[in-house]
Protein backbone atom coordinates (compact mmCIF):
# COMPACT_ATOMS: atom_id res chain seq x y z
CA UNK A 1 0.00 0.00 0.00
CA UNK A 2 2.19 2.59 0.70
CA UNK A 3 4.56 1.80 -2.76
CA UNK A 4 1.95 2.48 -4.42
CA UNK A 5 0.64 5.44 -2.64
CA UNK A 6 3.88 6.67 -3.41
CA UNK A 7 3.94 6.27 -7.06
CA UNK A 8 0.65 8.23 -7.30
CA UNK A 9 2.06 10.87 -5.01
CA UNK A 10 4.83 11.37 -8.71
CA UNK A 11 2.33 11.17 -11.21
CA UNK A 12 4.41 13.30 -13.57
CA UNK A 13 6.18 17.19 -13.77
CA UNK A 14 4.59 19.24 -11.52
CA UNK A 15 1.90 21.79 -12.97
CA UNK A 16 4.14 24.92 -12.18
CA UNK A 17 7.21 23.13 -13.53
CA UNK A 18 5.33 23.07 -16.69
CA UNK A 19 3.95 26.75 -16.09
CA UNK A 20 7.54 27.64 -16.04
CA UNK A 21 8.60 25.86 -19.30
CA UNK A 22 6.13 27.06 -20.91
CA UNK A 23 7.18 30.55 -20.02
CA UNK A 24 10.86 29.82 -20.66
CA UNK A 25 9.46 28.00 -24.42
CA UNK A 26 7.45 30.95 -25.27
CA UNK A 27 9.96 33.84 -24.33
CA UNK A 28 12.86 32.18 -26.20
CA UNK A 29 10.72 31.79 -28.96
CA UNK A 30 9.37 35.58 -29.09
CA UNK A 31 13.46 36.34 -28.67
CA UNK A 32 13.97 34.35 -32.07
CA UNK A 33 11.14 35.86 -33.92
CA UNK A 34 12.48 39.31 -33.27
CA UNK A 35 15.70 38.73 -34.39
CA UNK A 36 14.96 36.42 -37.59
CA UNK A 37 12.14 39.02 -38.09
CA UNK A 38 14.47 42.20 -38.38
CA UNK A 39 17.72 40.41 -39.77
CA UNK A 40 16.95 40.06 -43.05
CA UNK A 41 16.44 44.28 -42.99
CA UNK A 42 19.34 44.42 -41.41
CA UNK A 43 21.63 42.64 -43.75
CA UNK A 44 19.59 43.24 -46.66
CA UNK A 45 21.39 47.25 -47.35
CA UNK A 46 24.84 46.34 -46.94
CA UNK A 47 24.34 42.93 -49.05
CA UNK A 48 22.44 45.06 -51.96
CA UNK A 49 25.01 47.27 -52.22
CA UNK A 50 27.33 44.95 -52.54
CA UNK A 51 25.59 42.87 -55.37
CA UNK A 52 24.97 46.05 -57.26
CA UNK A 53 28.66 47.29 -56.60
CA UNK A 54 29.64 43.87 -58.87
CA UNK A 55 27.29 44.99 -61.26
CA UNK A 56 28.65 47.96 -61.67
CA UNK A 57 31.79 47.39 -62.08
CA UNK A 58 30.66 44.60 -64.81
CA UNK A 59 28.72 47.57 -66.59
CA UNK A 60 30.68 51.10 -66.15
CA UNK A 61 28.09 52.59 -68.75
CA UNK A 62 25.52 52.19 -66.40
CA UNK A 63 27.17 54.19 -63.80
CA UNK A 64 24.01 57.26 -63.85
CA UNK A 65 21.74 54.45 -62.55
CA UNK A 66 23.82 53.11 -59.85
CA UNK A 67 25.23 56.17 -57.83
CA UNK A 68 22.72 55.61 -55.56
CA UNK A 69 24.47 52.68 -54.17
CA UNK A 70 27.58 54.17 -53.65
CA UNK A 71 29.37 52.32 -50.45
CA UNK A 72 28.05 53.69 -47.43
CA UNK A 73 30.98 52.81 -45.15
CA UNK A 74 33.66 54.76 -47.61
CA UNK A 75 34.68 57.74 -48.58
CA UNK A 76 34.13 59.62 -51.89
CA UNK A 77 37.74 60.72 -52.30
CA UNK A 78 37.18 62.75 -55.37
CA UNK A 79 35.08 65.28 -54.14
CA UNK A 80 36.54 68.50 -53.27
CA UNK A 81 34.15 68.33 -49.82
CA UNK A 82 35.53 68.79 -46.63
CA UNK A 83 32.98 65.94 -44.74
CA UNK A 84 34.42 63.50 -47.62
CA UNK A 85 30.70 62.93 -48.81
CA UNK A 86 29.59 60.48 -51.04
CA UNK A 87 27.76 61.59 -54.15
CA UNK A 88 24.06 60.92 -52.62
CA UNK A 89 23.14 60.57 -49.40
CA UNK A 90 22.38 57.04 -47.78
CA UNK A 91 19.07 57.99 -46.97
CA UNK A 92 18.21 57.10 -50.52
CA UNK A 93 19.05 53.38 -49.73
CA UNK A 94 17.13 54.06 -46.69
CA UNK A 95 14.29 54.96 -47.87
CA UNK A 96 14.31 52.26 -50.52
CA UNK A 97 14.21 49.95 -47.71
CA UNK A 98 11.32 51.55 -45.13
CA UNK A 99 8.82 52.29 -48.17
CA UNK A 100 6.94 49.21 -48.31
CA UNK A 101 7.39 48.32 -44.37
CA UNK A 102 5.38 52.00 -43.51
CA UNK A 103 2.41 50.98 -46.52
CA UNK A 104 2.25 47.79 -44.47
CA UNK A 105 2.26 49.48 -41.37
CA UNK A 106 -0.76 51.80 -42.07
CA UNK A 107 -2.97 49.59 -44.15
CA UNK A 108 -2.43 45.93 -42.66
CA UNK A 109 -4.14 46.68 -39.38
CA UNK A 110 -7.16 47.73 -40.36
CA UNK A 111 -7.55 44.34 -43.03
CA UNK A 112 -4.89 41.52 -41.13
CA UNK A 113 -7.31 40.07 -38.89
CA UNK A 114 -8.72 38.00 -41.57
CA UNK A 115 -5.95 36.30 -42.10
CA UNK A 116 -4.79 33.65 -39.31
CA UNK A 117 -1.27 33.82 -37.68
CA UNK A 118 -0.01 30.58 -39.31
CA UNK A 119 -0.92 32.00 -43.16
CA UNK A 120 0.90 35.24 -42.18
CA UNK A 121 4.31 33.38 -40.55
CA UNK A 122 4.42 31.48 -43.92
CA UNK A 123 4.21 34.56 -46.17
CA UNK A 124 6.94 36.39 -43.99
CA UNK A 125 9.51 33.63 -44.47
CA UNK A 126 8.66 33.16 -47.84
CA UNK A 127 8.99 36.65 -48.81
CA UNK A 128 12.22 36.84 -46.51
CA UNK A 129 13.93 33.74 -47.77
CA UNK A 130 13.06 35.18 -51.75
CA UNK A 131 14.78 38.58 -50.56
CA UNK A 132 17.90 36.39 -50.11
CA UNK A 133 17.62 34.76 -53.24
CA UNK A 134 16.86 37.53 -55.42
CA UNK A 135 19.53 39.67 -53.82
CA UNK A 136 22.52 36.75 -54.17
CA UNK A 137 21.14 35.30 -57.94
CA UNK A 138 20.56 39.02 -59.10
CA UNK A 139 21.76 40.04 -62.65
CA UNK A 140 20.19 43.76 -62.54
CA UNK A 141 19.49 46.63 -60.82
CA UNK A 142 15.97 45.82 -60.47
CA UNK A 143 16.11 42.40 -59.60
CA UNK A 144 18.25 44.12 -55.95
CA UNK A 145 15.47 46.54 -55.10
CA UNK A 146 12.83 43.58 -55.73
CA UNK A 147 15.11 41.96 -53.16
CA UNK A 148 15.40 44.52 -50.45
CA UNK A 149 11.36 45.48 -51.15
CA UNK A 150 10.80 41.68 -50.21
CA UNK A 151 12.88 42.01 -46.82
CA UNK A 152 10.87 45.52 -46.08
CA UNK A 153 7.53 44.03 -46.70
CA UNK A 154 8.81 40.45 -44.59
CA UNK A 155 9.64 42.47 -41.99
CA UNK A 156 6.67 44.94 -42.01
CA UNK A 157 4.23 42.48 -41.54
CA UNK A 158 6.28 40.53 -39.25
CA UNK A 159 6.69 43.37 -36.97
CA UNK A 160 2.81 44.10 -36.43
CA UNK A 161 1.71 40.58 -36.86
CA UNK A 162 4.16 39.44 -33.92
CA UNK A 163 3.69 42.57 -31.58
CA UNK A 164 -0.47 41.75 -32.25
CA UNK A 165 0.31 38.09 -31.33
CA UNK A 166 2.00 39.01 -27.87
CA UNK A 167 -1.85 39.50 -26.58
CA UNK A 168 -2.27 35.64 -26.23
CA UNK A 169 0.91 34.83 -24.11
CA UNK A 170 1.57 36.63 -20.99
CA UNK A 171 3.18 40.19 -20.78
CA UNK A 172 6.78 38.80 -20.63
CA UNK A 173 7.03 37.60 -23.93
CA UNK A 174 7.11 41.20 -24.94
CA UNK A 175 10.70 41.62 -23.51
CA UNK A 176 12.09 38.37 -25.19
CA UNK A 177 10.51 39.90 -28.45
CA UNK A 178 12.30 43.50 -28.25
CA UNK A 179 15.16 41.59 -27.10
CA UNK A 180 15.59 39.63 -30.18
CA UNK A 181 14.79 42.53 -32.40
CA UNK A 182 17.82 44.48 -31.16
CA UNK A 183 19.85 41.40 -30.99
CA UNK A 184 19.02 41.49 -34.77
CA UNK A 185 21.14 44.72 -35.43
CA UNK A 186 24.48 43.27 -33.85
CA UNK A 187 24.24 39.85 -34.99
CA UNK A 188 23.14 40.66 -38.68
CA UNK A 189 25.90 43.07 -38.89
CA UNK A 190 28.98 40.75 -37.07
CA UNK A 191 27.59 37.60 -39.23
CA UNK A 192 27.75 39.33 -42.64
CA UNK A 193 31.06 41.04 -42.35
CA UNK A 194 32.51 37.94 -40.29
CA UNK A 195 31.56 35.63 -43.15
CA UNK A 196 32.29 38.14 -45.71
CA UNK A 197 35.78 39.04 -44.39
CA UNK A 198 36.96 35.44 -44.04
CA UNK A 199 36.52 35.32 -47.85
CA UNK A 200 32.85 34.27 -48.50
CA UNK A 201 31.31 36.08 -51.81
CA UNK A 202 28.23 38.28 -50.81
CA UNK A 203 26.08 35.50 -52.82
CA UNK A 204 27.66 33.11 -50.70
CA UNK A 205 27.21 34.49 -47.43
CA UNK A 206 23.61 35.67 -48.53
CA UNK A 207 22.44 31.68 -49.49
CA UNK A 208 24.37 30.79 -45.91
CA UNK A 209 21.55 33.07 -44.50
CA UNK A 210 18.30 30.71 -46.22
CA UNK A 211 18.80 29.34 -42.38
CA UNK A 212 17.06 32.23 -41.00
CA UNK A 213 13.68 32.30 -42.79
CA UNK A 214 13.71 28.65 -41.50
CA UNK A 215 14.20 28.97 -37.46
CA UNK A 216 11.58 31.91 -37.78
CA UNK A 217 9.73 28.68 -38.67
CA UNK A 218 11.13 26.37 -36.17
CA UNK A 219 10.70 29.50 -33.63
CA UNK A 220 6.81 30.18 -34.41
CA UNK A 221 5.62 26.11 -35.04
CA UNK A 222 8.07 24.24 -32.48
CA UNK A 223 8.89 26.38 -29.84
CA UNK A 224 5.83 28.64 -29.03
CA UNK A 225 2.80 27.08 -27.10
CA UNK A 226 0.03 28.78 -28.51
CA UNK A 227 -3.25 29.00 -26.56
CA UNK A 228 -6.24 27.36 -27.56
CA UNK A 229 -7.76 30.94 -28.16
CA UNK A 230 -5.16 31.67 -31.48
CA UNK A 231 -6.54 31.71 -34.61
CA UNK A 232 -3.95 30.01 -35.95
CA UNK A 233 -5.90 28.27 -39.58
CA UNK A 234 -8.93 29.69 -39.01
CA UNK A 235 -10.10 33.44 -39.94
CA UNK A 236 -11.24 35.25 -36.78
CA UNK A 237 -15.17 34.91 -37.80
CA UNK A 238 -14.79 30.82 -37.78
CA UNK A 239 -12.60 31.40 -34.36
CA UNK A 240 -15.51 33.26 -32.58
CA UNK A 241 -18.03 30.84 -33.84
CA UNK A 242 -16.03 27.97 -32.55
CA UNK A 243 -15.62 29.93 -29.26
CA UNK A 244 -19.20 30.75 -28.82
CA UNK A 245 -20.27 26.85 -29.42
CA UNK A 246 -17.46 26.07 -26.64
CA UNK A 247 -19.27 28.79 -24.21
CA UNK A 248 -22.67 27.37 -24.85
CA UNK A 249 -21.36 23.83 -23.92
CA UNK A 250 -19.63 25.47 -20.81
CA UNK A 251 -22.62 26.73 -19.62
CA UNK A 252 -24.40 23.42 -20.14
CA UNK A 253 -21.87 21.48 -18.54
CA UNK A 254 -21.81 24.12 -15.36
CA UNK A 255 -18.07 25.10 -15.47
CA UNK A 256 -18.08 28.55 -15.66
CA UNK A 257 -15.64 28.10 -12.49
CA UNK A 258 -13.05 26.43 -14.63
CA UNK A 259 -12.58 29.53 -16.49
CA UNK A 260 -12.52 32.12 -13.59
CA UNK A 261 -9.51 29.90 -11.80
CA UNK A 262 -7.53 30.04 -14.82
CA UNK A 263 -4.19 31.56 -14.78
CA UNK A 264 -4.04 35.45 -16.29
CA UNK A 265 -1.78 34.09 -19.07
CA UNK A 266 -4.14 31.53 -20.07
CA UNK A 267 -7.20 33.73 -20.87
CA UNK A 268 -5.43 36.89 -22.31
CA UNK A 269 -6.08 36.90 -26.10
CA UNK A 270 -9.57 35.50 -26.04
CA UNK A 271 -11.47 36.24 -29.00
CA UNK A 272 -14.68 38.77 -29.26
CA UNK A 273 -16.86 40.32 -31.68
CA UNK A 274 -14.39 42.13 -34.66
CA UNK A 275 -14.03 45.77 -33.86
CA UNK A 276 -15.80 48.19 -36.37
CA UNK A 277 -14.02 50.96 -38.82
CA UNK A 278 -15.01 53.47 -36.13
CA UNK A 279 -14.23 51.86 -32.84
CA UNK A 280 -10.22 51.20 -34.47
CA UNK A 281 -9.91 54.74 -35.57
CA UNK A 282 -10.86 55.90 -31.80
CA UNK A 283 -8.28 53.52 -30.84
CA UNK A 284 -6.04 54.84 -33.00
CA UNK A 285 -6.48 58.31 -31.36
CA UNK A 286 -5.98 57.00 -28.36
CA UNK A 287 -2.72 55.55 -29.45
CA UNK A 288 -1.38 59.19 -30.39
CA UNK A 289 0.37 59.76 -26.84
CA UNK A 290 2.33 56.14 -27.42
CA UNK A 291 2.89 56.71 -31.53
CA UNK A 292 3.75 60.00 -31.57
CA UNK A 293 6.79 59.97 -29.01
CA UNK A 294 7.95 56.90 -30.89
CA UNK A 295 7.97 58.59 -34.38
CA UNK A 296 9.83 61.43 -32.81
CA UNK A 297 12.25 59.27 -31.20
CA UNK A 298 13.09 57.43 -34.88
CA UNK A 299 13.49 60.51 -36.71
CA UNK A 300 15.62 62.40 -34.51
CA UNK A 301 17.90 58.64 -34.23
CA UNK A 302 17.81 58.02 -38.19
CA UNK A 303 18.06 61.39 -39.15
CA UNK A 304 21.33 60.98 -37.02
CA UNK A 305 22.13 58.08 -38.49
CA UNK A 306 21.39 58.63 -42.28
CA UNK A 307 21.68 61.93 -42.45
CA UNK A 308 24.73 63.29 -40.21
CA UNK A 309 26.76 60.43 -39.13
CA UNK A 310 28.60 59.48 -42.49
CA UNK A 311 29.57 63.53 -42.02
CA UNK A 312 31.14 62.86 -38.79
CA UNK A 313 34.20 61.97 -39.94
CA UNK A 314 37.77 62.98 -38.11
CA UNK A 315 40.72 63.03 -40.35
CA UNK A 316 43.43 62.49 -38.12
CA UNK A 317 42.03 59.80 -36.04
CA UNK A 318 43.92 56.39 -36.25
CA UNK A 319 40.62 55.03 -37.57
CA UNK A 320 40.16 55.28 -41.62
CA UNK A 321 36.38 56.87 -42.29
CA UNK A 322 34.86 53.79 -43.45
CA UNK A 323 36.49 52.32 -39.95
CA UNK A 324 34.59 55.26 -38.06
CA UNK A 325 31.26 54.97 -39.91
CA UNK A 326 31.82 50.60 -39.04
CA UNK A 327 31.94 51.72 -35.10
CA UNK A 328 29.10 54.19 -35.17
CA UNK A 329 27.04 51.63 -36.50
CA UNK A 330 28.02 48.44 -34.17
CA UNK A 331 28.09 51.18 -31.12
CA UNK A 332 24.34 52.01 -31.74
CA UNK A 333 23.47 48.96 -32.52
CA UNK A 334 25.18 47.32 -29.04
CA UNK A 335 23.11 50.20 -27.40
CA UNK A 336 19.44 49.10 -28.92
CA UNK A 337 20.31 45.58 -28.07
CA UNK A 338 20.94 46.38 -24.05
CA UNK A 339 17.73 48.99 -24.16
CA UNK A 340 15.50 46.61 -25.87
CA UNK A 341 16.93 43.90 -23.26
CA UNK A 342 16.24 45.82 -20.41
CA UNK A 343 12.19 45.31 -19.82
CA UNK A 344 13.45 42.93 -16.53
CA UNK A 345 15.22 45.02 -15.08
CA UNK A 346 13.40 48.68 -15.22
CA UNK A 347 10.20 50.52 -17.32
CA UNK A 348 10.19 53.70 -18.28
CA UNK A 349 6.54 55.46 -18.34
CA UNK A 350 7.95 59.12 -19.67
CA UNK A 351 8.15 58.75 -23.32
CA UNK A 352 8.40 62.31 -24.34
CA UNK A 353 11.40 62.61 -22.22
CA UNK A 354 13.37 59.75 -24.22
CA UNK A 355 11.84 61.81 -27.92
CA UNK A 356 12.87 64.80 -26.56
CA UNK A 357 16.89 63.94 -25.02
CA UNK A 358 16.66 61.78 -28.81
CA UNK A 359 16.01 65.48 -30.27
CA UNK A 360 18.65 66.99 -28.28
CA UNK A 361 21.30 64.67 -29.91
CA UNK A 362 20.28 64.96 -33.24
CA UNK A 363 20.76 68.68 -32.29
CA UNK A 364 24.17 68.41 -30.66
CA UNK A 365 25.50 66.50 -33.99
CA UNK A 366 23.82 68.72 -36.81
CA UNK A 367 25.82 71.52 -34.98
CA UNK A 368 28.75 69.54 -34.77
CA UNK A 369 28.55 68.86 -38.31
CA UNK A 370 28.20 72.13 -38.70
CA UNK A 371 30.85 73.70 -36.33
CA UNK A 372 33.46 70.69 -36.23
CA UNK A 373 33.77 71.49 -32.26
CA UNK A 374 33.97 67.70 -31.46
CA UNK A 375 37.69 67.43 -30.37
CA UNK A 376 37.58 63.23 -31.37
CA UNK A 377 35.17 60.03 -32.90
CA UNK A 378 35.70 58.96 -28.86
CA UNK A 379 33.11 61.66 -28.15
CA UNK A 380 30.87 60.61 -31.14
CA UNK A 381 30.81 57.12 -30.04
CA UNK A 382 29.75 57.99 -26.55
CA UNK A 383 26.71 59.83 -28.00
CA UNK A 384 25.61 57.41 -30.68
CA UNK A 385 26.17 54.68 -27.98
CA UNK A 386 23.84 56.71 -26.04
CA UNK A 387 21.46 57.54 -29.01
CA UNK A 388 20.88 53.36 -29.59
CA UNK A 389 20.18 53.25 -25.91
CA UNK A 390 17.32 55.82 -25.87
CA UNK A 391 15.91 54.33 -29.40
CA UNK A 392 15.69 50.53 -27.58
CA UNK A 393 14.18 52.25 -24.57
CA UNK A 394 11.54 53.97 -26.46
CA UNK A 395 10.40 51.14 -28.48
CA UNK A 396 10.13 48.30 -26.06
CA UNK A 397 8.37 50.68 -23.36
CA UNK A 398 6.02 51.84 -26.05
CA UNK A 399 4.98 48.66 -26.52
CA UNK A 400 4.55 47.43 -22.73
CA UNK A 401 2.57 50.37 -21.53
CA UNK A 402 0.48 50.13 -24.35
CA UNK A 403 0.05 46.80 -23.45
CA UNK A 404 -0.33 47.36 -19.83
CA UNK A 405 -3.18 50.23 -20.33
CA UNK A 406 -4.90 49.30 -23.63
CA UNK A 407 -8.53 47.27 -22.65
CA UNK A 408 -8.67 43.46 -23.82
CA UNK A 409 -10.49 43.96 -26.73
CA UNK A 410 -8.53 46.37 -28.30
CA UNK A 411 -4.82 45.30 -27.25
CA UNK A 412 -4.18 42.92 -30.58
CA UNK A 413 -5.60 46.10 -33.20
CA UNK A 414 -3.77 48.47 -31.17
CA UNK A 415 -0.29 46.54 -31.05
CA UNK A 416 -0.49 45.99 -34.97
CA UNK A 417 -1.63 50.03 -35.34
CA UNK A 418 1.10 51.51 -32.90
CA UNK A 419 3.94 49.77 -35.01
CA UNK A 420 3.87 52.24 -37.49
CA UNK A 421 5.50 54.98 -35.41
CA UNK A 422 8.82 54.41 -36.28
CA UNK A 423 8.61 53.14 -39.58
CA UNK A 424 7.06 56.67 -40.01
CA UNK A 425 9.87 58.63 -38.25
CA UNK A 426 12.67 56.60 -40.42
CA UNK A 427 10.73 57.46 -43.83
CA UNK A 428 10.36 61.49 -42.12
CA UNK A 429 14.25 60.97 -41.49
CA UNK A 430 15.01 59.83 -44.84
CA UNK A 431 13.58 62.69 -46.34
CA UNK A 432 14.87 65.31 -44.85
CA UNK A 433 18.56 63.86 -44.51
CA UNK A 434 18.19 64.46 -48.42
CA UNK A 435 18.53 68.25 -48.07
CA UNK A 436 20.72 68.17 -45.37
CA UNK A 437 23.12 65.79 -46.93
CA UNK A 438 23.34 68.10 -50.04
CA UNK A 439 23.89 71.15 -48.21
CA UNK A 440 27.10 70.26 -46.24
CA UNK A 441 28.66 68.55 -48.86
CA UNK A 442 28.33 71.75 -51.20
CA UNK A 443 30.18 73.80 -48.49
Amino acid sequence: MEESSSVRAHPGPHPEDNGRSTQWRNWTGFWFLGLCNNFAYVVMLSAAHDILKKQESENATASVSFTLNADVHGGNKTNSSRYDCNPVSTAAVLLADILPTLVIKLSAPFVVHKVPYGIRVLFCVAMAALSFLLVSFSSSVWMSILGVIFASISSGLGELSFLSLTVYFSRDVLGGWGSGTGGAGVAGALLYSGLTQMGLSPRVTLLIMLLVPLAMLISYFVLLVPPDSLPQWKIREMQNAAVDAEDRQRLMDGSEEEEQDKPPHEVRGQTTEPLCFTEKLQIIRGLLRFVLPLCLVYYAEYFINQGLMELLYFPSFFLSHAEQYRWYQTLYQVGVLVSRSSLCCMKIRKLWALALLQVLNAVILLLAVRFQFLPSAWVVFIIILYEGLLGGAAYVNTFYFISVETEDRHREFAMAAASVGDSLGIALSGLCAFPVHSYFCSL
